[in-house]
């Protein structure tokens, strides 16, 4: 990954979204994390894609909408966190933009 890097502790059950949020990044999270839009698209680091919980097909559907999708591409809202993610890598597309800051 490239880029600034952000770190953060989250906690167990929270969303990544969520923790996302709370360090600035870029995650607008229009819908709050009720799966309606794709606007806290990551990219999930390749060596961490497989250890997440396969993305439900409405998730791969509000994908398709994102922009910079790549195959590790999931929703941030639809990450929970856990110890076992503990040093999950994730980067947010250069696309990304939230408008609560603007």
């Amino acid at each position: 990954m490239q880029g600034n890097v952000t770190e953060g502790t989250g906690e167990p059950g929270q969303s990544l979204l969520e923790l996302g949020q709370s360090l600035g990044l870029p995650l607008e999270g229009t819908c709050e994390g009720q799966m309606a839009c794709s606007t806290c698209h990551v990219i999930v680091d390749g060596e961490w894609f497989d250890q997440l919980p396969p993305a439900s097909e409405e998730e791969e559907d509000m994908l398709d909408f994102a922009a910079g999708v790549r195959r590790t591409s999931r929703l941030s809202c639809q990450i929970e966190l856990t110890p076992e993610l503990d040093g999950l890598a994730v980067s947010v597309p250069a696309e990304a933009h939230d408008m609560r800051r603007m």
